[in-house]
């Protein structure tokens, strides 16, 4: 990793510490970000019922749900990557600095819509309604596609990890290194990424699958048409 890049890393991660602690100094605002992450986190599991329950593409929709969605506190992970970032082309082949770098850049973009969306909120107490409502006054079209891209990077990085034979076993040669360098919550995603995107044996369709349908939201959203959100 060069030294730009490693600056703007850091920088992403110091952007998503940044929306925390404005979260913390209002306590009503934080309240109603832990609501939409919530929200956000059942409309993936509505959107994608269906892979959801098929045995090839369960594990990486789960792995979605919960890594890149919804409202799982990072702060461990995310104070591990900006830790390990001066050394981290020393414990991580290039491949996967790059993945992390993505998700880096993806998590800084997510908080701060979040953080948007949030203050255009009523209450904690989200409706459909309400949602499409903040989703509309926020705005902001070409961050949302940028979000969508990122998303879909951080998935092929994941997949074309798992075409590298010998990564996987160096992965497992560096959790005891990586614990004992308190990095367990990424080497945990890591991990658990590769495993998931290998066990799907090739993501183009899931990837696909989740492009097409998060566009297709987007811009219902943007129409104000709340027939994604049915039933929630």
């Amino acid at each position: 990793m060069d030294e730009l890049s490693a600056e703007s890393l850091l920088a992403d991660l110091k952007r998503v510490e940044a929306e925390r602690t404005r979260r913390a100094a209002d306590p009503a605002l934080e309240a109603r970000v832990l609501a939409l992450k919530a929200f956000q986190q059942r409309r993936f599991a509505h959107t994608y019922a269906d892979l959801l329950t098929d045995p090839r593409y369960q594990p990486a929709t789960r792995f979605f749900l919960h890594e890149l969605y919804g409202p799982d506190d990072y702060r461990q992970r995310d104070a591990q990557f900006a830790r390990v970032i001066p050394t981290l082309t020393r414990l991580f082949p290039d491949e996967v600095v790059d993945t992390v770098a993505k998700l880096a850049r993806l998590h800084a973009l997510s908080e701060r819509l979040d953080t948007r969306m949030a203050e255009h909120l009523p209450s904690p107490d989200l409706t459909p309604a309400a949602y499409v409502a903040a989703w509309r006054a926020c705005a902001e079209p070409a961050s949302r596609r940028e979000q969508i891209a990122l998303t879909m990077a951080v998935g092929e990085s994941l997949d074309r990890l798992t075409r590298k034979p010998l990564l996987r076993q160096t992965l497992k040669l560096m959790r005891g290194p990586a614990q004992m360098a308190g990095l367990g919550a990424l080497q945990h995603f890591l991990e658990s990424g590769f495993d998931t995107f290998r066990a799907m044996r090739g993501a183009g369709e899931f990837l696909a699958t989740v492009r097409r349908r998060e566009d297709t939201l987007a811009q219902a959203l943007f129409d104000g048409d709340m027939q994604g959100l049915s039933g929630l």
